[in-house]
């Protein structure tokens, strides 16, 4: 399976989907209008190790809401992220097995990397 969520509204997004090269073999989801499924984050938390890891604590309401005051549990990361798509930490990209999460360069050179395998 090849696939990315990711907001068609976010260069960063946009700016590493040219990057890679990601042609219509990947199947895209748009985070925004497309929202995601408990399904499909309980399948990219498993693959990726935890609901915390896909959470993305630069969202602008992870501010507003205080949430950097509060000590948030598994089920409270899976929760919000299913609630704001924002909280998604973007983009996810699932390439067969493996799974990249952000846009670290040091992410982006590792999914760039797997694709040329």
């Amino acid at each position: 399976m090849k696939k990315i969520y990711f907001l068609s509204t976010c260069s960063t997004c946009n700016r590493i989907i040219k990057d890679l090269g990601l042609d219509d073999s990947f199947e895209f989801q748009d985070i925004k209008t497309n929202k995601i499924t408990t399904e499909q984050l309980e399948q990219m938390a498993k693959m990726s190790g935890s609901s915390e890891s896909l959470f993305s604590r630069r969202a602008m309401k992870y501010k507003a809401m205080g949430l950097a005051d509060k000590n948030l549990s598994e089920a409270d990361y899976k929760k919000l992220i299913l609630e704001e798509y924002t909280f998604l930490k973007r983009p996810v990209i699932i390439i067969d097995n493996s799974i990249f999460v952000g846009n670290s360069k040091k992410i982006v050179e590792a999914a760039k990397k797997e694709l040329s395998v």
